[in-house]
């Protein structure tokens, strides 16, 4: 009888042995979700910094690829001369007085007034025809188009030959073509254009920027 009695006490007998094992299921089954939980993060955080190098690799191994942000720095206006867009052909250029540029069209040779021509006029002095001939060699050589472009200052000139910058930007254009096509240069290659002080390259307050709004520039088209 003592024996029939103890089973039936609380916490005794197989009704207990039973919660028992149920409880430590339980907990282990809780256990392993949370592990399963924790790996699952670790995967996720890992292959994210997996990602990043392998994008920052293949970046680095693939010079050509430039993010878009660079690409619309190169693109803004005109760039100096670093071998960038610049025809192989002016790469060496060394002579005085003339910037070579990268330009929107292709290579452009930036020439300053005073280099070619006397203040107000359109006719090329020697010293002048000695910084063009130094150039005609490779301009006979580059197989394209060439734009010669004159320019000015914003300063009014009202003279007989002259009544405004506009006549005098265009002759000066028009000096420099004839002088190329006496050099041998194709003249259907060449044309000539003036734009007077409509594209200044600095500001025209003061003399400097005016200095170096009077220009010629030849621009090389590219195709």
């Amino acid at each position: 009888m003592a024996d029939s009695d103890d089973s039936l006490l609380p916490g005794t007998g197989h009704a207990s042995r039973d919660s028992d094992g149920e409880n430590w299921l339980t907990s282990y089954l809780d256990v392993l979700t949370l592990l399963i939980t924790l790996f699952v993060l670790l995967i996720s955080m890992s292959g994210g910094q997996a990602g990043d190098a392998t994008s920052s690799q293949a970046t680095s191994n693939n010079p050509s690829f430039t993010p878009l942000a660079k690409v619309g720095e190169r693109q803004a206006g005109i760039l100096p001369q670093q071998g960038d867009g610049v025809s192989a052909a002016f790469d060496d250029l060394a002579v005085d007085g003339v910037v070579v540029a990268r330009h929107a069209q292709g290579t452009m040779l930036r020439i300053a007034d005073h280099l070619l021509f006397d203040s107000a006029s359109a006719s090329l002095t020697p010293s002048g025809e000695a910084t063009l001939a130094q150039l005609t060699d490779k301009l006979s050589a580059f197989p394209g188009r060439i734009s010669v472009e004159g320019h000015s200052d914003n300063r009014p000139i009202t003279t007989s030959r002259y009544p405004s910058n506009w006549e005098l930007s265009s002759a000066r254009a028009s000096a420099v073509l004839r002088f190329l096509t006496q050099q041998g240069i194709g003249a259907t290659r060449l044309r000539a254009i003036g734009y007077a002080d409509t594209k200044p390259l600095s500001s025209n307050d003061d003399a400097q920027g005016r200095a170096s709004n009077r220009r010629v520039e030849l621009v090389l088209h590219n195709g």
